[in-house]
């Protein structure tokens, strides 16, 4: 079949959400507003750790890199979303198109691997408290985030590469909401069942790798917990895996629904309301989830909310003397 080179040059139009067009500027609103909670709820996470000194620990700072991911994650793909629905900007660039999808797959892995970390550093605390500066201190912490980001953006330079050699005719229509790998390989007019096939086992290897190693530390975990005489230790030592549990469940099961289905489930309408479950929902519900399940944090925020309060009716009691 005859390709166009040229037209891997000029790029893509990105269809979105065009099959509803009375929704447009509605759909601008929701998203925007959830793009600034999102940010504001990470932010707010980051902030905290960052000024409470007591919270600068292993697991904290892998809470940081989650938040970082979550940030990055969102306004990867979200301006672009935004710009599209408002002011019908709808092309992107090929190597804009191939940037997007590098980031989103490279991020997505790098939060595979760390909340791999993640429960490593609470097998750790739970199954070997005296032990636990010694196995996961600062610099253990350091190494562990350093080798999930890396590994998380160079996992994806393959299928990136590849890719990048595809021809895609006289199609380039994306109908998704941003360049995702699937409805790319689907607009190809080469053979891509090579494609699906490595994108398939490198899914399951990456998943099951971190999902094996989240698995056996929470095994680890509950054999500890259940040796515990008293039901309020019991509780006490659980709790401080309930958020990191909550966050796997949510990833894994929004990750799942996404790819680890066969080709012939594949939906173009189906796969745009996945991808929001995974690109809004995730980074929405983690510092959520975190402040809500972590006394730490929530202590924290909770006297930060009192003080912010406090300054704000002593200026309002000095404006009104004045």
């Amino acid at each position: 079949m005859k390709s166009d080179g040229k037209l891997n040059a000029s790029g893509f139009v990105i269809q979105g959400f065009s099959e509803i067009p009375e929704l447009q500027m509605l759909l601008f609103g929701i998203f925007l507003l959830l793009y600034i909670m999102i940010i504001c709820g990470n932010l707010t996470i980051i902030v905290t750790i960052w000024k409470t000194i007591h919270l600068h620990t292993p697991m904290y700072i892998f809470l940081v890199n989650l938040s970082f991911i979550d940030i990055a994650s969102i306004s990867n793909i979200l301006p672009k979303l935004l710009s599209l629905l408002c002011i019908k900007i709808k092309t992107i660039s090929f190597i804009g198109c191939l940037t997007q999808m590098y980031v989103f797959l490279s991020l997505s892995g790098t939060e595979f691997f760390l909340l791999a970390a993640m429960a490593y550093d609470r097998y750790v605390a739970i199954c070997h408290p005296l032990h636990y500066i010694v196995l996961i201190g600062l610099k253990q912490c350091a190494r562990f985030s350093f080798v999930s980001w890396f590994l998380g953006f160079l996992t994806p330079t393959g299928h990136t590469v590849l890719i990048s050699k595809l021809y895609f005719c006289l199609n380039n229509i994306i109908n998704h909401f941003f360049c995702d790998i699937n409805p790319i390989l689907q607009i190809a007019c080469t053979d891509t069942s090579v494609f699906y096939i490595i994108t398939c086992i490198e899914g399951i290897l990456l998943g099951l790798t971190g999902f094996m190693l989240i698995l056996i530390s929470y095994v680890f975990i509950i054999f500890a917990i259940l040796k515990i005489k008293s039901t309020k230790g019991q509780h006490k030592a659980f709790s401080t895996c309930t958020a990191h549990l909550t966050c796997v469940i949510i990833f894994y099961g929004t990750m799942i629904c996404m790819y680890m289905r066969p080709k012939s489930t594949f939906s173009p309408k189906l796969d745009k309301y996945f991808s929001l479950l995974y690109i809004i929902l995730v980074p929405m519900l983690n510092p959520i989830i975190y402040s809500l399940k972590n006394e730490d944090i929530r202590k924290v925020l909770i006297k930060t909310k009192e003080m912010l309060i406090w300054h704000a009716k002593a200026r309002c009691q000095i404006f009104l003397k004045h």
